[in-house]
């Protein structure tokens, strides 16, 4: 009886241990699947090499996003090649006012009908009624006094009086040397880009950097049109082109003042020649965004004064950008006026007319769409494309 008593104790014994076992194996495997599946979803995944086979290659990382490569440094064209390309942009522009004004005034007998017809040219060249009178008197003086004919003395005699209304004597240099402060540091010159929307006006702040760098100053650029999503994109590549830095704010819509304050301070502290501020594209009869560049305009002057306010004018624009220079010479104080797309306009008169509005110069003029078709404005290279 005891025999038998302790065989049932000890199948009992051999069932719970082995019963145990077979429990307790797939428990291990399930854990070490869990904790496998755990590691793949972190993409740290191994797996064990077999006995006798070589270990297999490490799963592959993910691919880096390559950052985007910076512009290759480009040598701007030298400035004084430009001027001699505005004469001959001018002459294909297909401006009436050479052709025209020559083919009237050679004529043997000049009539009122002829006069007039001069006036009309001058007019729709958009040269403004005031200067076209004053150049046909000067004409009419002229002619009748010397009883001149042949086709030569006659041009000779227009491009003496264009010049005139013209103004050669106009300060055309744009202001690239800074005051001296308190300290005895000399400060950047500081220049503010105005402008209403579509007149080029960013791109004409890259392309005088350009300019600039050409002639060997340092350049801060600063990126003020906060409204324009892309303005600020499209400015830091213009300088990434030539090596120049902008200051810009990370996000839209920020206070264009305070980048212009930003900038004009980075220029400051690191000695800069010249910081360029673009500013956003404003309706001239939009009066609130009027009064905002009146503020970026006083922040600025705490850290450096203004030494121009440039305002970029569509030359196609005729008459209108008359009064868009007249309510930007009221807030803004201009101080000079950049001509864009004067290569492609018929109405180069454009350019006497905005000078007696504003009584500043045009200092710079846009003659294409290359990155150096911005040229200093040479009145005598001016007239003598508009006459062929």
């Amino acid at each position: 009886m005891t025999d038998l008593l302790w065989l049932w104790i000890l199948l009992g014994v051999v069932v719970v241990v082995g019963g145990g076992a077979a429990l307790l194996v797939p428990r291990s495997r399930r854990r070490r699947l869990d904790e496998q599946v755990d590691r793949r979803d972190e993409g740290t995944t191994t797996v064990a090499p077999a006995p006798g086979r070589p270990a297999p290659e490490a799963a592959a990382a993910e691919p880096e996003v390559a950052e985007p490569a910076a512009p290759a440094l480009e040598t701007p064209e030298p400035v004084a090649g430009r001027l001699v390309r505005l004469r001959d942009r001018l002459a294909r522009s297909g401006s009436p006012l050479g052709a025209r004004l020559l083919s009237v005034l050679s004529r043997d007998h000049l009539t009122e009908d002829d006069w007039e017809e001069l006036e009309e040219t001058l007019l729709l060249a958009d040269i403004g009624a005031g200067p076209a009178e004053e150049l046909l008197e000067a004409l009419r003086t002229r002619v009748r006094v010397l009883g001149v004919r042949d086709p030569k003395t006659v041009r000779d005699l227009l491009r003496e009086e264009l010049l005139k209304v013209v103004d050669p004597a106009l300060d055309r240099e744009v202001a690239t040397t800074g005051p001296v402060g308190e300290d005895g540091t000399r400060l950047p010159a500081v220049v503010l880009v105005v402008g209403v929307n579509g007149t080029g006006k960013t791109t004409t702040v890259g392309k005088l950097a350009r300019v600039l760098v050409a002639e060997d100053r340092s350049v801060v650029l600063g990126a003020a049109d906060t409204f324009r999503a892309a303005a600020a994109d499209q400015l830091q590549t213009w300088g990434a082109r030539v090596g120049v830095e902008t200051v810009r704010s990370d996000r839209d819509g920020a206070d264009p003042a305070a980048v212009a304050f930003d900038a004009v301070r980075r220029g400051k502290t690191e000695g800069t020649d010249v910081v360029l501020v673009d500013t956003a594209g404003r309706l001239q009869n939009k009066a609130g965004l009027m009064d905002e560049l009146g503020k970026i305009t006083r922040v600025i002057t705490r850290e450096a004064p203004l030494a121009e306010v440039l305002l970029v004018l569509d030359a196609t624009t005729g008459q209108n950008g008359l009064n868009q220079a007249r309510v930007f010479g009221e807030v803004a104080g201009v101080t000079g006026i950049v001509l864009t797309k004067l290569d492609g306009t018929a109405r180069g008169g454009i350019v006497v007319a905005v000078q007696r509005e504003l009584g500043v110069p045009v200092k710079l003029v846009g003659l294409g769409e290359g990155p150096d078709d911005l040229a200093p404005f040479d009145p005598e290279e001016f007239v003598d494309g508009l006459l062929g």
